[in-house]
């Protein structure tokens, strides 16, 4: 989608308009900004509850041949085009122009980066073992090439860590249309580079939940654990995504983020990573080690959210720089 503005612009709404939506929020006691991501939250929960009873019902996220999780992932990017609707903003604010190369290769890498880095120290450390032959022997007939296990895993590797991407991409724009499009370029109008991180983190890992309480989204540990390692990597990963988003003015960094972190987490080094006993404790979304990991990616981007304000251009019509102070937040 074409737009005028530069990557990272935010668009700035006629004057009548944004009188209006002043009166209107002042109403509730917060700026207009935040009744906007207000709203995107309600009409998130909202479209999602549909998809929420359809696999709790199925108890299982494979139900429905997989179209429920699609439509889930979705939810997220028609509550952001509903808020929009609401409120007269226009769908070129989302951010769809393509990141700099250097963005779109660091949001592919980021993500295989600190998986790579967690499974080696659980094969290292022995909690989990490498490879899982089991695996590597149910790709010979999945692929029906009469290629040996281990011509078939690299031959796995190779299509599902490329092209696979493709797919992966599909389902995660919904997701980022949502999170990284609208809602932390919003919150970044009036909250601090951490309090959007910290929050927009937070909202993402409760909108998992329901699916990950009721029905089979984790590893067969305990729920509690499950849940608590799940939210402590998804905030921490959310500093990630948000420091890209910004610092890009491209919601294609989100998605290219997710649909790597989907691709090779769940897709290769999970499934290549044979169970020792415990190593369900370690592995994967609801395991120990991403967390750990993804914590330190977190504290590094988040060190760096001074380069931030360079990186926020206003158009021509830009409000005098006391407004703009208030708009560029770290």
């Amino acid at each position: 989608m074409q737009s005028m503005r530069q990557p990272g612009a935010f668009c700035i709404p006629s004057k009548l308009q944004h009188e209006s939506d002043i009166m209107r929020a002042k109403e509730f006691g917060m700026s207009p900004s935040r009744r906007q991501v207000a709203t995107y939250f309600f009409f998130v929960f909202l479209f999602s509850s549909v998809f929420y009873l359809l696999i709790i019902r199925a108890k299982t996220l494979g139900a429905g041949g997989g179209v429920f999780v699609t439509g889930i992932m979705w939810c997220p990017a028609l509550a952001a085009f509903a808020t929009l609707k609401l409120y007269r903003r226009r769908l070129s604010e989302l951010g769809w122009r393509w990141p700099a190369e250097r963005y779109a290769l660091a949001s592919w890498y980021i993500p295989l980066s600190y998986s790579a880095i967690a499974y080696v120290i659980v094969w290292v450390g022995g909690l989990g073992a490498f490879p899982n032959h089991q695996f590597m022997d149910s790709l010979v007939a999945r692929l029906g090439l009469g290629l040996s296990p281990t011509a078939s895993t690299i031959l796995y590797v190779a299509l599902i860590g490329t092209f696979g991407l493709v797919g992966s991409i599909s389902r995660a724009l919904g997701e980022e249309i949502g999170w990284r499009g609208f809602l932390v370029p919003e919150m970044s109008k009036t909250f601090s580079f951490t309090a959007t991180g910290l929050i927009s983190g937070i909202v993402w890992s409760l909108w998992h939940y329901p699916v990950l309480i009721f029905a089979d989204y984790n590893a067969g540990t305990d729920t509690r654990y499950a849940m608590a390692c799940f939210t402590i990597m998804v905030v921490a990963i959310s500093f990630v995504f948000a420091w890209m988003r910004l610092k890009s003015g491209s919601l294609w960094t989100g998605a290219l983020l997710h649909a790597s972190h989907n691709l090779y987490v769940q897709a290769i080094f999970t499934p290549l990573t044979r169970d020792t006993g415990k190593t369900a404790w370690f592995i994967d979304e609801f395991g120990l080690m991403l967390p750990l990991v993804t914590i330190a990616f977190a504290v590094y981007f988040w060190a760096r959210r001074g380069e931030l304000q360079t990186s926020v251009t206003l158009p021509e019509s830009a409000p005098p720089a006391a407004d703009v102070a208030t708009r560029v937040n770290l």
